[in-house]
């Protein structure tokens, strides 16, 4: 039976993260005109490893309107789960590679990791209102690799420390806005048609909704809230889409009292100066936003670092295992687990950082720049009979 609480019950769904603690823990942009998204690059070493293969947005979206159901939304939102976590990971690589946490550029990708983690609960709340359950651990990508569920052919994701070439080509392919993304040749769905098709699906099916087994959690100003009906459906699906992935917007537009869209903030990191309106536009001509002092994690290449010392085998297994613990318990969270098993993960994940900054400090012999967390996610241990 659905559950629909009144307006006194459920509070008004507001933007930031539930996990935005975690990567506050853990530590918020030449006169050029706003252009289109940065041309993706190859991967740096090799070609890509698949991620998961939880769902095909071109399958998904080649289904008639008469054929999306209440299945095929749980389908469409669990691939949704997988494309929100295949952004945190080079983000913070990106975010813990800045050696000065105070600075501009630290604070701006703090808050970009915050509103990612966001969009994750936003799409596990999601698929519990209508009966699924996030499979979170399952969707973990393997790096480098494309975005999962086939959107956005060409733009391949690798795991770097910041430099102006990994904010164009990963950061900035990532969250390129939709009018304006360069296609492939062979045309690929975008985030933004995908998740307009997952809303639309929603309007005409307007399945039941239940809070039960739902995740909220205040955080500073904002929190995570219960999505109890298809209003609240509509809000969720355009926060992730006018702050990031997917948005339509120009730079003006900005979500109640948010930042413009991440594609823009990344912008400033890569063009080094603040965006502004000009007579002739929207350009990157305001004050000056420092490049920031990096550690030199290298690209990881395909099948990650080879021939690793034994102190970094230990760094990287350390936090695989950690990573993994984070997955598991965010799974166990939205199975039932409740508020408690999600404050594990959060506490799970402030664990990530250390072994992550002496990853980055330890010189690689192989590559000119230091080694880097891999974000493998391992096998779960079962427990001896």
């Amino acid at each position: 039976m659905s559950e629909e609480p009144d307006s006194q019950t459920v509070a008004p769904f507001r933007r930031r993260s539930f996990l935005a603690s975690a990567a506050l823990a853990s530590g918020t942009p030449a006169a050029v005109a706003v252009a289109g998204p940065a041309e993706a690059a190859a991967p740096p070493a090799g070609g890509a490893l698949a991620a998961p293969a939880l769902g095909s947005v071109a399958r998904l979206l080649a289904v008639p309107q008469e054929g999306r159901g209440v299945d095929w939304i749980r389908s469409a939102i669990q691939v949704a789960v997988a494309l929100e976590l295949a952004t945190i990971p080079p983000y913070f690589c990106g975010l813990w590679s800045v050696k000065d946490r105070r600075s501009e550029v630290a604070r701006l990708i703090q808050r970009i990791v915050g509103d990612e983690m966001y969009h994750l609960g936003i799409t596990c709340n999601l698929l519990v209102a209508v009966g699924g359950r996030p499979q979170i651990k399952a969707a973990a990508p393997v790096y480098p690799g494309p975005l999962p569920g086939g959107v956005r052919a060409g733009v391949h994701v690798y795991l770097s420390g910041l430099t102006k070439r990994f904010v164009r080509d990963v950061m900035m392919a990532i969250e390129a806005p939709e009018e304006s993304l360069v296609r492939s040749v062979q045309a690929s769905p975008t985030v933004g048609e995908f998740y307009e098709g997952l809303l639309n699906a929603f309007r005409t099916v307007r399945p039941e909704l239940s809070v039960q087994g739902q995740l909220s959690q205040y955080v500073f100003s904002d929190d995570l809230s219960p999505i109890a009906n298809l209003d609240h459906v509509e809000q969720a699906i355009r926060i992730i889409m006018e702050q990031g992935e997917g948005t339509t917007s120009s730079p003006s537009a900005s979500f109640e009292d948010d930042h413009p869209a991440h594609y823009y903030a990344f912008g400033e990191i890569y063009h080094g100066r603040e965006l502004r309106r000009t007579d002739d536009g929207w350009q990157y001509v305001g004050a000056p936003v420092p490049f920031p002092d990096v550690r030199p994690m290298a690209p990881i290449p395909v099948g990650g670092w080879p021939n690793p010392p034994a102190r970094v085998r230990q760094l990287l297994h350390q936090f695989d295992a950690t990573y993994s613990t984070v997955l598991d318990t965010l799974d166990a969270a939205w199975a039932g687990g409740g508020h408690r098993t999600l404050g594990a993960a959060i506490h799970a994940m402030h664990g990530l950082e250390r072994p992550a900054v002496e990853l980055m400090e330890t010189r690689n012999p192989y590559v000119p720049g230091t080694y880097g967390p891999q974000f493998r996610a391992l096998p779960r241990r079962r427990s001896a009979s």
